[in-house]
């Protein structure tokens, strides 16, 4: 019996179709805005199943990206249209649009969960943009043969939390899926309690996974494997396709991309919460946003998932989590790369890039544009500092920017309750900067720490009031996010210390 029939699912042929009443009217100004490629769809049916979007009642604007939309070649005049916000609904299906849902399965929270899938993701297909392919998902647009029970739904509060954080991502350096709009409706989904529904419309070159590889490498389809690496390499990495071993050329590739993130993740505070492999991105992307958070008071073994309760996702195993995320992408290319020895090899390179990207950042924080050999005790020993004070993250590295050996420094000595292991800290740091242009240090921290991140409160104050309709807030934080190294006058508040209800937050994986 197929266990996909009692969730409303119907197997034709080799897919799984989901019969839903969608208007299909074509859209009279999306013709000549939208140019799609549609790659992936190219793969063949083994890699997905054709489904509609299931229309969002009632759908209104929560908030609208410009500066996405303009990445993208869209016309201001059509992104606030009623076209734009019914397509992006999922209400009307854009012409040239190919909907979809992919399959993949993945590791989660360790153990081999076996297929997985875009359960409430629904890939509209590629737009051809000023800045090369860039794929179009709608996220919470309804079932799909991969929702496992689920209703293919996304709620608000984890939807403005996406939408938000991506784009802060971005504008931090990091490497990061992007959030085009997102709408909302008073359609109720039940989850620990009642809430009501939004879409985010998400972009990214792509949103092949590990768990894509994962999912042909433990079905047996070695075929469909050997297809998805060729894609992957002649679209992401065409420099692998000249190695003598191509396949173990792209996992050395992915494995230093993710070397690089993960230096990127630790140097800002950012906790991911759920590093399962199949929210891992074959293009080195931050992807999936589910119970993330920035760090407030500094604490290595911080878990910002409540569903967590091993703690496997801390913040300071992130770094190692990757790793092992990284050695079952190996595992599943095997089939392709000529022995494990090469597998191996190719993985190594992880151990040597992050570390000396990770010191790389953290010399940037510290306003240092060149490398000296005590560079890494002097961070080591500020990490250990920040811990042993419980200091305010964020806050600590803006305001050293103020640092100078000649003044007293007592904006950032007060964050420290033992201001003497400061001092001395301290006496070390203004050796180091003995002979660092003072000007040139100054410019590249206020470059490299910003004054505003997505502070879990922050985002739950937002997410109140955009419960009672108001969405401003979400609108002044993705105008301060968007700019995070800027001061913004009148908006000290926002880059404040958290208040005392915060550590009281729970962020979950339920979304």
């Amino acid at each position: 019996m197929n266990p996909l029939a009692a969730n409303g699912f119907n197997q034709v042929g080799d897919n799984l179709a989901m019969t839903i009443d969608v208007p299909t009217n074509p859209l009279t100004n999306s013709d000549r805005l939208m140019r799609w490629n549609n790659r992936f769809v190219q793969l063949g049916e083994s890699f997905y199943t054709r489904v509609q979007p299931q229309a969002l009642p009632d759908p209104y604007w929560i908030s609208r990206n410009e500066a996405v939309a303009r990445e993208l070649g869209l016309e201001s005049a059509w992104f606030e249209s009623r076209e734009a916000l019914n397509a992006f609904s999922g209400n009307q299906i854009l012409p040239g649009s190919e909907p979809l849902a992919g399959v993949y399965s993945g590791h989660q929270f360790g153990q081999w969960a076996g297929q997985l899938g875009d359960g409430r993701a629904l890939l509209l297909g590629e737009l051809k943009t000023p800045n090369g392919g860039m794929e179009i998902q709608l996220k919470g647009a309804g079932r799909t043969p991969y929702s496992r029970m689920g209703d293919g739904r996304a709620v608000l509060r984890s939807s403005i939390r996406e939408y938000l954080c991506s784009e802060a991502m971005h504008a931090l350096g990091i490497p990061t899926t992007r959030a085009l709009c997102l709408t909302g409706s008073d359609a109720i989904v039940r989850r620990e309690e009642l809430e009501t529904a939004a879409v985010v419309t998400r972009t990214a070159p792509s949103f092949i996974r590990f768990g894509h590889f994962e999912h042909f490498s433990y079905t047996d389809q070695h075929a469909e494997l050997k297809t998805l690496a060729d894609y992957v390499i002649d679209n992401f990495y065409p420099a692998c396709r000249d190695a003598a071993q191509p396949y173990a050329a792209l996992l050395q590739a992915v494995s230093e991309r993710t070397a690089h993130l993960m230096a990127a993740w630790q140097a800002v505070g950012f906790c991911h919460g759920v590093m399962n492999t199949d929210n891992m991105s074959i293009l080195g992307l931050t992807i999936d946003y589910g119970p993330f958070q920035f760090l407030d008071a500094f604490d290595p073994g911080h878990v910002c998932n409540h569903s967590d309760t091993q703690g496997r996702y801390a913040y300071n195993k992130q770094p190692n989590m990757a790793y092992w995320n990284l050695f079952c992408l190996g595992q599943a290319m095997l089939p392709l790369i000529d022995d494990q020895e090469q597998a191996l090899a190719a993985l190594e390179s992880y151990k040597t890039v992050f570390p000396d990207a990770l010191e790389a950042k953290m010399r940037t924080k510290l306003g240092l544009s060149d490398a000296q050999p005590d560079d890494k005790a002097l961070v080591e020993s500020a990490f250990k500092l920040l811990a042993s004070n419980k200091v305010d993250y964020t806050m600590f590295w803006r305001r050293l920017g103020e640092f100078t050996p000649q003044s007293g420094h007592e904006a950032v000595r007060d964050l420290f309750f033992d201001r003497e292991s400061f001092n001395a800290w301290a006496l070390h740091y203004s050796d180091r900067l003995a002979h660092v242009n003072a000007a040139a240090r100054a410019d590249l921290m206020l470059k490299n720490n910003p004054k505003f991140v997505l502070r879990n409160h922050l985002g739950e104050e937002a997410i109140r009031a955009a419960k009672l309709k108001d969405f401003s807030g979400v609108n002044t934080l993705l105008t301060l996010l968007q700019a995070p190294f800027d001061e913004h006058a009148g908006h000290e508040a926002q880059a404040d210390f958290p208040p005392d209800w915060a550590a009281s937050i729970e962020i979950s994986c339920s979304s």
